[in-house]
């Protein structure tokens, strides 16, 4: 659905973005992860076609976004980290206005009504925006985003400002709307992106330095790849049952930190997945299994090493990362 190919931008002598590749596939959900002024915006901003950029090439849907704009653009829709909202309409009064603007074909009424049924705006369908809470306005602003139907959302920062409840309720949202677009959500913010996107790109210094999911990132930057769990169960018995599981390579006792549970580090042979049985030998036996965690690292751990490693070498890009995937191996 998307594809940027060697994509670099520069202010004067500052290179905002240099040298970025990837493909956004349809249907998926794509995390964009990088600290403060690290060129997210300003990729994002290139992709809908707001920006140009220096060298390079972005495609949507085949179309690319200088040589056939319009083709391009109407496959996408838009959420500035600042949405671009008119204070002095009514919801309803800023809908219609975007949707003439976008010149879309779709039935209007039907078509506005059934997006503001998704993103749950019905009830302030004819108040002034100026009178709306920040989450009501992430709402519309979404909504303004999915006026025409398009393919592809592109969400910049979409929960900044917000609060804990208000966050969650956009996140349910953008999950709902992965299942019918593609969707690429840039954010500063480790957990938005864990808990929403399957797959995670990390951008520092206008480089792309990693490309994968949270899963396959904490696998290979971890060394330590052993599980902890708390079993309500005799120490002796548990833990001769756990050292018999197929893929169990081996089990140490830890102690007791509960009141009639004991704490165990189960260390499985490489690339075993011993969770499941685990689970189902300890069911066998009714010794509830408490708590079961792993020891990898967290994507914040890996995020910092990231950029940490990025920050002290000039020349560190995905092509560092990739080798040293390929070392671990």
């Amino acid at each position: 659905m998307i594809e940027v190919t060697n994509l670099s931008k520069r202010y004067g002598n500052h290179l905002a973005v240099s040298d970025v590749s990837f493909t956004v596939k349809d249907g998926e959900i794509l995390g964009f992860l990088g600290p403060n002024g690290a060129g997210k915006s300003t990729i994002m901003n290139i992709l809908t076609g707001y920006l140009s950029p220096t060298v390079g090439t972005v495609k949507i849907d085949g179309f690319d976004i200088l040589e056939s704009p319009n083709d391009a653009k109407k496959r996408i829709g838009y959420l500035p980290e600042l949405p671009p909202l008119y204070l002095d309409m009514t919801v309803k009064e800023y809908l219609y206005f975007i949707y003439d603007l976008k010149k879309v074909n779709l039935p209007k009424v039907p078509h506005i009504t059934e997006i503001c049924r998704l993103v749950k705006i019905e009830e302030v369908y004819d108040r002034l925006i100026k009178n709306l809470s920040k989450g009501y306005r992430q709402r519309v602003g979404i909504a303004q985003a999915l006026i025409g139907n398009p393919d592809v959302l592109i969400l910049d920062e979409p929960t900044v400002g917000l609060d804990p409840k208000q966050i969650i309720e956009i996140r349910n949202l953008i999950n709902h709307l992965g299942k019918t677009h593609t969707v690429i959500l840039s954010s500063h913010i480790l957990s938005e992106i864990q808990a929403v996107c399957e797959r995670m790109i990390i951008i520092n210094k206008g480089k792309l330095i990693a490309d994968d999911t949270a899963e396959n990132l904490s696998k290979d930057f971890s060394e330590d790849h052993s599980l902890t769990a708390r079993i309500a169960g005799p120490s002796k018995d548990v833990l001769k049952l756990l050292s018999s599981i197929k893929g169990v390579a081996t089990v140490s006792y830890l102690g007791s930190r509960e009141k009639d549970t004991n704490d165990f580090n189960i260390d499985p042979i490489e690339s075993a997945d011993v969770r499941r049985d685990v689970f189902e030998r300890l069911a066998e036996r009714n010794w509830p299994l408490l708590e079961l965690k792993t020891n990898e690292l967290s994507l914040e751990q890996i995020f910092l090493r990231l950029t940490d490693a990025s920050d002290k070498d000039e020349d560190f890009d995905i092509n560092n990362f990739k080798s040293f995937k390929e070392a671990k191996r």
